[in-house]
């Protein structure tokens, strides 16, 4: 059987069932790396964390304009996150071995970007919450 067009759909149509996928497989990837970031801050593991992070930021900051606030707020949360040398629980090698003394302000700057993040989706209105410019605070 030959493929047979439907006649009842318009072009309009077409291209709003695009966008409602498009939209789909963003929220669908979104949330596996919120899934992956949250096990990789559970375990410790600082540097997927952040990696997981910046993925999430791949998305949501392609709808932010360049050099704007919200760009400007995420280079200076991975500026003070470098500033802490690197995301790993120990330093040194062998028997040299420590804890990292700078794990708890990692973890604070990671935390602090991870709801940055977590907040920007959700005003983006890809994320679990919404709110719009024009709701008012009454109950």
């Amino acid at each position: 059987m030959a493929w047979v067009k439907d006649v009842n759909r318009i072009p309009e149509d077409e291209k709003a069932q695009s966008r409602i996928n498009a939209a789909g497989l963003i929220n669908s990837t979104l949330e596996k790396l919120w899934n992956e970031s949250y096990t990789a801050m559970a375990d410790g593991n600082y540097d997927r964390w952040n990696i997981k992070l910046d993925s999430i930021w791949a998305i949501l900051g392609g709808d932010e304009r360049e050099d704007g606030d919200k760009d400007k707020e995420m280079t200076a949360l991975n500026t003070k996150i470098y500033e802490q040398g690197a995301l790993k629980s120990k330093t040194g090698s062998g028997f040299e071995q420590k804890p990292n003394p700078n794990n708890p302000i990692q973890y604070l700057l990671l935390l602090k970007k991870s709801l940055f993040l977590r907040r920007l989706q959700n005003k983006q209105g890809k994320g679990t919450a919404y709110a719009s410019d024009d709701d008012d605070d009454i109950s």
